[in-house]
């Protein structure tokens, strides 16, 4: 298990990027952190793989204290494998050759197999043989990962693991990425700014603003009860309105065109977003987003309810 105990860490003096933080994580367990640019969630990363020396508190892996660079001539735990935004792979060998840098020569057949299932985990067997300079941003960053899991680490940690892939390969690369790492029962930290990122894979999502942990639940949890609108609006567009007298947060798929109601709205534009329209509205001054089926007439005045 992963314990973080009140840890603080600054570059400088008097500019504290992490304040604070504590909380722990289970052996296989996945955990999101999310917040704006900025807001420490890399330092962090940096801070459990044991780059920074720590302003205060502590950090252990079972009943291994993790140590920063004071303490260690080659900074990093060896249990943990941690890919950064920048991959740092060999640009002059092959895909599976940069997959398969530390693994035991010694097991030629057995470092072949394992090769060739991180190639299938990560979508590139048909770029084993390839170059790595001559592959894309997105595929060098598929490598960079299939690498840090060739050894099996105890604990993974991704920093935008995500962020140069294309879309229509993301989605299938997320499904096989975590259902592996719940298969070989790997714990894994996420930071990342795209909440689809935790709905469909965490356990537990973290959320940092201005250096501090400010909500720490489930996804489901914090995206059906957002504490704040900061906290809401890291998963989708989110509306803050007074309706009946009650301050709200209600995203946009929670408005519906209604027939017969006192809640009237002007709309202003509308966007086509495939499956259904993203409309913008006045109401009550205030600007506002919802969801329709159907587009509708811009400077139409209409009805709305609004659902839990």
């Amino acid at each position: 298990m992963l314990k973080v105990s009140n840890i603080s860490f600054q570059y400088a003096p008097k500019k504290e990027i992490l304040s604070a933080i504590s909380f722990t994580l289970g052996e296989g367990q996945h955990l999101c952190v999310m917040g704006e640019s900025g807001s420490g969630k890399s330092t962090l990363l940096k801070a459990i793989y044991g780059l920074l020396d720590l302003k205060k508190g502590s950090i252990y892996w079972k009943s291994h204290e993790v140590l920063g660079p004071a303490f260690h001539l080659v900074p990093g735990m060896s249990f943990f494998k941690y890919v950064a935004q920048d991959f740092d792979l060999m640009p002059y060998t092959t895909v599976a050759e940069n997959i398969g840098k530390f693994l035991s020569r010694f097991y030629p057949e057995e470092k072949e197999q394992r090769t060739k299932e991180l190639l299938n985990v990560i979508e590139m067997s048909s770029f084993a043989n390839e170059k790595v300079k001559t592959l894309s941003g997105g595929q060098q960053q598929r490598v960079a990962i299939a690498r840090a899991l060739a050894k099996e680490p105890e604990l993974i940690l991704l920093d935008e693991p995500f962020g140069q892939i294309d879309n229509f390969k993301k989605n299938s690369l997320r499904r096989k990425l975590f259902s592996y790492l719940k298969e070989k029962n790997i714990s894994c930290i996420v930071a990342t700014h795209d909440g689809d990122d935790a709905l469909s894979f965490a356990d537990q999502m973290m959320v940092i603003k201005n250096k501090k942990v400010v909500a720490l639940d489930s996804p489901r949890n914090l995206y059906k009860n957002p504490s704040e609108h900061y906290v809401a609006a890291l998963f989708d567009d989110v509306n803050e309105l007074f309706v009946d007298g009650k301050k709200r947060l209600i995203y946009p798929h929670q408005i519906q065109v209604s027939k017969d109601s006192s809640h009237k709205a002007v709309v202003k534009k509308s966007f086509f977003k495939g499956s259904f329209w993203l409309i913008e509205a006045m109401f009550n001054s205030q600007v506002i987003f919802f969801e329709n089926p159907e587009n509708i007439d811009l400077g139409k005045e209409i009805s709305l309810s609004f659902i839990d």
